[in-house]
């Protein structure tokens, strides 16, 4: 279940609720649109009632998304969705339980009144515990974990202290009887930070007009020009995409991001590489040879199992899909997962399409990847009835799964 933030707009100050997954705002009062961007994690904070406290947060890591895993001779994923406490002390909850599904909650500004206790925990720590992925005694190796599709962020607790007693901020009422330890305390608090959210006007960078896109997009688009935009270092930054012809004028264009890789590790340069290292029942044909190896993904947040069916299926037919510049239209489907996340799918992809997993899985922790460069690509599926079909590869989907796919 996600959660709704109260923002004002940048423009005309007016108050406006957002979900967790928006990135694209748009101001019902002054119809302004901005795009949110942080370059690390967005920060929320809990609202209080403790009126002339001093008020101090502690930090919990919120996490929403899918963890695949390779363990043993299998891939797995199992779906995660926490928060939990970012430092060691005692007496505050681990977790946060539904206030962040009840309360409406703010983002961090230097402005925001109160002091910030340090995140000092592993979040990779804490979320193998909440993924319950432990390879200890008695367990399958773990040999591979990816988060992908995930919604990361900060959740702040409102805390302070009278005497010895540590107190909720929201409820009010004390927490802990245990005493605080002063000097531990104030070695972990950040003073006046600096972290903010940006809010990017979505103007086309290389034309000035109006950029298309819906409240969980990740990549815009210019009707004008017919660029791609994606946000990055504070501005946006062009996307290079293609696309095969329409078979069907009811047809939906899909995003997927076909990923350019240098591995080490491995040798893996070919899409004949690929063909023979994965065993492929398949002739290894000269055309192979010279054709460099791409990672298909989807660029859209779906269910797992739908996720790895299509990223398997179009990395082994990649050789039939030709690509080009078409013109961007009107029944593109939003990109929902950026670049950054689908390139740590790259193992997962190449262990679901070994046919022999005891021969590639256990390679996986010496195997790194540099991604060259990335692609989006739009590829046409023609709705017929309740499934979506590629004509070109045979692959099918059903039409649902898009939809529940964006509440993920």
């Amino acid at each position: 279940m996600g959660f709704r933030v109260e923002q004002d707009c940048p423009q005309c100050g007016a108050p406006t609720e957002l979900d967790e997954t928006d990135h694209l705002v748009q101001c019902p009062y002054c119809n302004i649109k901005n795009f949110l961007f942080t370059s690390n994690y967005f920060r929320h904070v809990l609202p209080h009632r403790a009126q002339n406290k001093e008020i101090f947060y502690a930090p919990y890591l919120r996490f929403k998304g899918n963890v695949y895993f390779c363990m043993g001779r299998t891939i797995g994923h199992r779906f995660v969705d926490i928060t939990h406490t970012g430092l060691s002390l005692k007496g505050i909850p681990i977790s946060l339980g539904l206030r962040p599904q009840v309360l409406r909650m703010k983002f961090v500004t230097p402005e925001t009144e109160g002091s910030f206790l340090k995140f000092s925990l592993k979040a990779t720590d804490i979320l193998m515990r909440a993924g319950n992925l432990s390879s200890g005694p008695g367990s399958r190796q773990l040999f591979h974990r990816a988060y992908i599709g995930e919604t990361l962020s900060l959740i702040y607790l409102p805390l302070y202290l009278q005497g010895t007693r540590l107190y909720d901020g929201v409820l009010n009422r004390p927490i802990s009887n245990v005493p605080v330890e002063h000097d531990v305390m104030a070695e972990s608090i950040v003073r006046n930070p600096r972290w903010k959210v940006t809010f990017l006007p979505t103007l086309c960078p290389q034309c000035g007009w109006s950029l298309d896109g819906e409240r969980d997009s990740v990549v815009l688009t210019c009707s004008n020009c017919e660029t791609a935009w994606e946000a990055a270092t504070g501005k946006f930054m062009q996307v290079n995409y293609e696309g095969i012809p329409e078979e069907c004028e009811q047809s939906v264009c899909l995003p997927f991001w076909r990923i350019r890789a240098f591995g080490r590790g491995l040798e893996l340069n070919t899409f004949a590489d690929f063909i023979r290292l994965t065993n492929q029942p398949r002739v290894v044909r000269k055309e192979m040879e010279n054709q460099e190896m791409s990672f298909w993904t989807p660029a859209f947040k779906i269910r797992p199992r739908v996720f790895l069916r299509l990223s398997k299926g179009l990395t082994l037919s990649q050789e039939g899909l030709q690509t080009h510049k078409v013109r961007l239209k009107e029944n593109l489907y939003p990109v929902t997962l950026p670049q950054s996340e689908a390139a740590q799918s790259i193992k997962i992809i190449l262990a679901s399409c070994a046919l022999s997993k005891k021969n590639i899985l256990p390679r996986l922790p010496r195997i790194s990847f540099t991604v060259k460069d990335s692609t989006l690509i739009y590829l046409p599926f023609t709705i017929k009835g309740h499934e979506m079909i590629q004509e070109r590869t045979n692959i099918t989907m059903n039409k649902n799964t898009l939809e529940f796919g964006r509440r993920l």
